[in-house]
């Protein structure tokens, strides 16, 4: 079988950038070179996008002097002083604003390169945890209460208002960011003020949002017909809650118990709820479905990642393993998805004679 030529996106213009190095390097190491010729492509923070010039290192394209920049041409994919790329599929291993919310992916579609995961609408659907929480809430889907504020109504925010809507503690995040990045537990006035100008800091878009008192359960769901919906995982945070520094930095920060320690029917309710909502938001490719489990069996919906974290120790990944599915089966698996995709809606007429 000819290799296929397969494009690993990584890095770019968000907070997360360094996350993204992460799971590109492990998914780089896991991909089967009798499978792919693979080729990097490093999207810095500046926003260049930078082809490896004969270089299998992850970080050897930081530098911008060590890779072949690229420009994107409609219908022709990607042109550079070398010539024409042409790549059979793309992974975007991209976390974050400007690679998880539908730009990239827009990008992709209009230069007409299969890639893996949601599609443009669900892409910058569930990035936007606000709508995330509206289109749930209107098919009858658990999600905490909310308040949303938006950059210019800031100064303005009556803090009794919103303690007595929803009470305390409660959580304050930038409404478009991913990672745990710019949020706050709040538990009284003074830290309710500081927690808003911290996530005003990362999005013009405010979500208050009441606590939730319960286990943090996550579950791996993959394919776009057909889905797998993995086991379900554990969170067991040693911190206030999972924060950005438990994820990255904080070795002693947080545990995974996988599979996590729950009766059959519970489970089963939360596998439940995660195709519920993978349909819902009309997600394709991959995605992560975090819920929050109460001690009196109630599942609420906290959040859906669409380009969940791709390190060896990752959620994602480790939950599918965990299922029956390799983490290099797993790659595979998302290259066909993409093309299978991308197969379907060429079909789709674009005129009407």
């Amino acid at each position: 079988m000819e290799k296929l030529n397969l494009g690993i996106l990584y890095g770019g213009q968000s907070t997360e950038h360094e996350v993204s190095m992460r799971s590109a390097e492990s998914v780089l190491g896991a991909l089967d070179r009798d499978k792919y010729n693979i080729h990097l492509i490093h999207i810095s923070k500046q926003g260049e996008w930078l082809l490896a010039d004969q270089s299998e290192r992850i970080e050897a394209l930081t530098d911008g002097d060590n890779g072949v920049r690229l420009s994107i041409v409609p219908s022709q994919q990607f042109i550079s002083e070398k010539g024409t790329h042409h790549f059979d599929a793309v992974l975007p291993i991209l976390h974050g604003t400007a690679g998880e919310d539908g730009i990239v992916q827009g990008v992709l579609e209009m230069i007409g390169v299969p890639y893996a995961g949601c599609n443009v609408r669900s892409s910058a659907v569930c990035m936007d945890k606000d709508m995330t929480k509206r289109l749930l809430k209107l098919e009858g889907t658990n999600v905490a209460d909310w308040v949303v504020f938006r950059h210019e109504e800031k100064d303005a925010v009556d803090y009794d208002a919103v303690e007595a809507d929803l009470g305390l503690p409660m959580f304050i995040k930038p409404v478009n960011q991913g990672s745990s990045v710019g949020v706050s537990k709040v538990t009284d006035e003074r830290s309710f003020h500081e927690a808003l100008a911290l996530a005003f800091e990362f999005d013009t878009k405010v979500m208050v949002e009441s606590a939730v008192q319960g286990r943090e359960i996550e579950v791996s769901v993959l394919g776009n017909t057909d889905l797998t919906v993995s086991v379900p995982g554990e969170i067991v945070a040693n911190t206030e809650f999972y924060s950005y520094e438990s994820k990255y930095i904080d070795e002693s920060g947080a545990a995974l118990e996988i599979p996590a320690r729950l009766e059959q029917p519970t489970a089963e309710k939360i596998r439940q709820t995660a195709r519920t909502v993978y349909r819902t938001l009309d997600c394709e490719g991959m995605a992560r479905v975090d819920v929050f489990l109460t001690d009196d069996g109630e599942v609420i919906v906290n959040e859906v990642n669409t380009l969940p974290g791709f390190t060896s120790i990752s959620m994602y990944p480790k939950l599918l393993e965990a299922s029956g599915i390799s983490y290099p089966e797993l790659l595979d698996r998302l290259v066909t998805l993409s093309i299978e995709r991308h197969r379907l809606n060429s079909r789709l007429k674009t005129d009407l004679l």
